[in-house]
């Protein structure tokens, strides 16, 4: 998760590099959010942590169906990460876009085609691992201290704060006038 940051931040940079009043837009709402979708995926790795002591995407066959929750969330800001509508990083992705296309820059249009690829080649696995992939039988014999995969639960402690900033993920996706307003009067 960590090292996805990285090109996420890009995109910031890039939004103001193009000096094209719809990139720098999309950077700076890329800053809020980034900071939604990447904070939803840290609340899940976290709350699979305390829940199920998985530590590998390796051991996350099956545990969708353990933490439904969790799970949605995770695949929500994966969808936000990705740039898929009705996700906020949608909003960031076509502003981006609509601003490489006013500077004539298609390279970086296609590099912001090529970044989401890359997002979902690195997200949709997990996702599909959780999801569709049958639970791993070794999963006891790694984890003494939960002696049946059933015994996984979600803590809804942990449950409450990921769903919250999923869901404004949703919100900022399906109305994003409010920040694209506070982004114009930072310009």
């Amino acid at each position: 998760l960590a090292f996805s940051t990285i090109s996420q931040l890009s995109y910031i940079i890039l939004g103001a590099s193009l000096l094209a009043p719809s990139a720098m837009i999309g950077g700076i709402i890329h800053i809020t959010n980034h900071a939604f979708a990447k904070i939803t995926l840290f609340f899940c790795a976290g709350s699979i942590y305390i829940s199920a002591h998985k530590t590998e995407i390796s051991q996350l066959n099956g545990i969708g169906k353990r933490m439904p929750w969790t799970m949605a969330a995770f695949a929500i800001a994966t969808l936000s990460m990705i740039g898929v509508p009705p996700v906020s990083g949608f909003i960031t992705k076509w502003y981006l876009i609509i601003g490489s296309l006013e500077r004539h820059s298609i390279a970086v249009f296609i590099v912001l085609l090529a970044s989401s690829f890359l997002n979902a080649a690195y997200f949709i696995p997990i996702l599909y691992r959780a999801f569709f992939n049958d639970e791993n039988s070794e999963f006891v014999d790694q984890n003494p201290e939960i002696n049946d995969p059933h015994d996984i639960k979600e803590n809804p402690f942990l449950v409450i704060p990921l769903t919250f900033t999923a869901l404004v993920s949703i919100i900022l996706g399906i109305y994003p006038d409010f920040i694209v307003r506070i982004a114009k009067m930072v310009l």
